[in-house]
């Protein structure tokens, strides 16, 4: 138990206790819960990316997650010779724990394992300043997948899941919302992860205005 000795863990408990504090003192209020369109309206064309299969969640995995609504399809490239999975979990509020799970924490757990973790910057319409996001690198035997991820809130991109408890309390306290989605691109390394990472940003560069026009803002 010595490192919590450290000035690196008693940081992280003051910022854990405000976030409680903080979170709690506002939890009386009236929640401000955005309306949102079915995620089944989300286009099936997004710049000439067509969506493939759609393939709805089992409903025990539903359980386990919580989401409001959720996406998982996969499209095609435009010119057919690759392919993307696009995950999006919604959540309306988070006031009673309903939360995104990671998928740091979930796809270790159905049996992948990670061989790289950073975050880079991706130029998208709209948009100024590029957005930073995580690129997630998985193995499960003889078989690699690329995952882009990010945390969607009021137009808002954030990377890192410790950012987002931090925009929770930041959103409740000044807007009384709690809403985010998780929003998960997959693309499966075929022997050349450059060439993954290239159609993974093509992939998210066709679909975030669609994700901001969906979402609220």
């Amino acid at each position: 138990m010595q490192f919590l000795k450290g000035l690196p863990a008693r940081i992280l408990a003051i910022v854990l206790l405000f976030q409680a504090v903080a979170y709690y003192a506002v939890a009386s209020r009236r929640e401000i819960i955005p309306s949102i369109s079915p995620l089944s309206v989300f286009p099936s064309i997004s710049k000439g990316w067509t969506m493939q299969n759609e393939n709805p969640l089992e409903q025990e995995v539903k359980d386990v997650l919580k989401a409001d609504d959720t996406l998982n399809r996969v499209y095609a490239s435009p010119d057919g010779h690759t392919a993307a999975s696009l995950f999006i979990a919604f959540f309306r509020s988070q006031r009673y724990g309903q939360s995104p799970h990671s998928p740091k924490n979930c796809l270790p757990g159905s049996g992948w394992r990670a061989l790289d973790d950073s975050k880079f910057q991706v130029t998208v319409p709209g948009r100024d300043t590029p957005i930073v996001i995580n690129r997630y690198l998985i193995a499960r035997g003889d078989e690699q997948s690329l995952v882009l991820y990010w945390y969607q809130s009021h137009s808002r991109v954030v990377a890192g899941e410790f950012a987002a408890k931090f925009w929770l309390v930041a959103d409740a306290t000044r807007f009384h919302r709690s809403d985010t989605a998780l929003v998960r691109v997959i693309v499966p390394v075929n022997g050349n992860r450059e060439a993954a990472t290239n159609t993974g940003v093509e992939f998210v560069r066709a679909v975030y205005p669609d994700i901001v026009a969906h979402l609220p803002k």
